[in-house]
């Protein structure tokens, strides 16, 4: 449960707000959203804090880098309410996430890899058909995937026909195998813009390892929330 034996040490407001490099409003918000439990009143009806309430804030500080500030939030409410379980719930969830993300970005970099030792056709366009025997799909799926915007061929100006070029097929490609991975075209849809702006497959190694580094961050944040949160239950 949460610690209450901890010495009283009085603080003002503008003491713990100083303490952790925040506003006295934003204390006061944070007591009245649950992050903080609640504050003592001196006669004349100002709060007072103790060094529980330090040890809160401190939690919360620490556990927003890793979950965000809504969930931190939840959190601290949570255990302030002590509703421990619901709590450590929120905090699986928050790993899970990562997790997952984690493995998007391996399904990502997997299917990037997949795409090297692929050559465009020799005349760097095709059709609808040919690209669809390729790829081992119907021509009914490119033309879905053209509806959501994931492939953007052009038309030819005299017969009308969808032409793929190269880059067209390279987003085509890519699209395949992130399907074959089980990923929606909703989620596909902003790597496909990623690489696109970025002009192609080669300038995303920049991107990915950026991700890698924000992922590893988030985890280590995480494991810093967890020691400042242990430290707040006592």
């Amino acid at each position: 449960m949460v610690s209450a034996g901890v010495t009283p040490n009085l603080q003002r407001p503008v003491d713990l707000a100083r303490a952790h490099g925040v506003s006295t409003q934003a204390v006061r918000n944070y007591e009245a959203a649950g992050i903080l439990p609640p504050a003592d009143r001196t006669p004349s009806g100002y709060r007072t804090y103790t060094q529980r309430h330090a040890l809160a804030l401190t939690a919360f500080l620490a556990l927003v880098p890793g979950h965000g500030h809504q969930t931190a939030t939840a959190i601290m409410a949570a255990i302030n309410g002590y509703a421990i379980e619901e709590a450590l719930t929120l905090i699986d969830r928050s790993h899970a996430q990562l997790v997952d993300d984690r493995r998007t970005l391996h399904a990502v970099e997997a299917a990037l890899r997949d795409l090297a030792p692929v050559t465009p056709e020799p005349a760097g366009d095709t059709f609808v058909g040919p690209l669809a025997r390729r790829l081992t799909i119907r021509p009914a799926t490119l033309r879905k995937w053209e509806r959501a915007g994931l492939v953007q061929p052009r038309r030819d100006a005299h017969t009308g026909y969808r032409v793929f070029s190269a880059a067209d097929v390279r987003d085509a490609l890519l699209v395949h195998q992130l399907r074959r991975g089980g990923y929606r075209l909703d989620q596909i849809a902003p790597l496909i813009a990623q690489v696109r702006s970025a002009g192609g497959v080669a300038p995303l190694e920049s991107a990915l390892r950026d991700w890698h580094a924000r992922l590893s961050a988030r985890g280590r944040a995480m494991l810093a929330g967890a020691a400042a949160l242990d430290a707040y239950l006592g």
